[in-house]
């Protein structure tokens, strides 16, 4: 076992890449067992051989065709009408927008990049300090994630093996929670630190805005319909709906809003393959860990570590939530899953927990991943858009990590949020 995690905490450490902190890892460990690295490349390719996985690329595809085709802006509007009189509702209306934008992306960056760049300077412009600007959306993106369809669920489902269509049930309820608690939060501070003054506004008004914003974004608000209506009709798989997503992007974006172009299309289908390539190499790195794992009896040794010292489904879900907001700050969100599902899984089965609650649990844990130091994605994006260095994003966005952790903990210990819908 030191073969395999005394090279992983070094390179981690030197600042490698986290792709090749796997592999090198992976590879230290086949060397001391004597196996050919040749195996290596094969193991990588055979967990990226998977009908599911191609889900990825095409909801990378369809959130940044709606970024480009002008889903998003109507989606802006749509949220500043409904939230935007109250004081803080700027800012409560990024949240929203990134809800109502998770349910057709499927990435948490790509829902802080298409929000972030559009929201951060609005409120600053409106008097928001830019540091709270940036942490808004950094933790408002990862609903992408929690918000059906999720590309982090369809990774989750593939290595634990449950209904990936069960998962997207499963996180309607969670992704409201997360997003109306930080909605209040937005509202509470900002009535508090005194900023983002509103003018009153007389109830026709408000119908009014609320009915244009509807109107014009109603195309764009179809999209998760159609979506999650054919999952669970049974008219196509999560990984088919994905395509839908795509053609029906292209079409509103295209023909119905004509804010496509031919140049934008490319654009927007090579910054989706060097994304696709980016997450589909720390999936296959990944897998070459987790093998390694196997091998070493990590899962197994672990898992009863863990059963021992738990006793019972409560500290087991405590020391769970710790293991994965520690690790989380440290690792990628994909690998994260594909390393940990496999030891942690099997032991909340054990304890009588609900595998698509536990699911839901890991779930909102390594979102939270994403927006804490030092290799939170969703921060690196936000900082850049607000042009900040991340340690001006830290005063703000402990207010928001409290709310998520008692979040979490709500999901953790009331199944039925997670189970409701099912």
């Amino acid at each position: 076992m030191l073969t395999l995690f005394v090279p992983l905490i070094i390179s981690l450490a030197l600042g490698v890449p986290v792709f090749a902190c796997l592999s090198i890892a992976a590879g230290f460990s086949m060397a001391h067992y004597g196996m050919d690295l040749l195996n290596a490349p094969q193991t990588i390719f055979e967990s990226l051989d998977s009908f599911t996985l191609m889900a990825i690329p095409f909801y990378i595809l369809a959130g940044n065709l709606m970024q480009t085709g002008g889903i998003s802006k109507r989606l802006i509007n749509l949220a500043n009408a409904l939230v935007g009189w109250l004081r803080g509702g700027l800012g409560a209306s990024s949240i929203l927008t990134c809800l109502f934008f998770a349910t057709m992306s499927g990435s948490s960056s790509a829902t802080t990049a298409a929000i972030g760049s559009s929201m951060i300077p609005a409120m600053e412009k409106k008097g928001y300090p830019k540091n709270f600007a940036a942490a808004c959306v950094a933790v408002g993106g990862e609903l992408g994630a929690i918000i059906p369809p999720s590309i982090t669920m369809i990774v989750y489902g593939l290595v634990a093996n449950v209904s990936i269509g069960s998962l997207f049930l499963a996180g309607i309820l969670p992704g409201l929670l997360v997003g109306l608690s930080l909605i209040l939060t937005i509202i509470v501070v900002a009535r508090i630190r005194n900023f983002d003054q509103v003018t009153p506004m007389p109830l026709r008004t408000w119908c009014y805005h609320v009915f244009t914003a509807l109107k014009n974004s109603g195309l764009a608000l179809l999209m998760p319909i159609i979506i999650l209506g054919g999952i669970y009709s049974g008219a196509f798989t999560a990984t088919e709906a994905s395509v839908v997503a795509v053609v029906y992007g292209l079409i509103v974006g295209g023909l119905i809003y004509r804010e496509l172009s031919w140049k934008d299309i490319l654009k927007t289908l090579i910054d989706s393959a060097v994304m696709t390539g980016v997450i589909m190499l720390i999936v296959g790195c990944a897998a070459l860990f987790a093998y390694m794992l196997t091998i070493n009896q990590v899962p197994q040794n672990f898992g009863r570590f863990i059963a021992d010292i738990a006793g019972g489904p409560i500290v087991f879900l405590l020391m769970s939530n710790i293991l994965l907001l520690v690790i989380g700050m440290f690792m990628e969100a994909l690998a994260l899953i594909i390393i940990l599902v496999p030891i942690l899984a099997p032991i909340a089965t054990q304890f009588g927990i609900d595998p698509i609650h536990f699911g839901m649990i890991m779930i909102v844990n390594i979102c939270i991943g994403m927006v804490t130091p030092p290799v939170g994605v969703n921060l690196f994006i936000a900082c850049q858009i607000a042009n900040l260095p991340m340690e001006k994003l830290f005063r703000p966005l402990g207010i928001f990590l409290a709310v998520l952790i008692i979040d979490v903990l709500l999901i953790s210990y009331l199944p039925w949020i997670s189970l409701a819908l099912l």
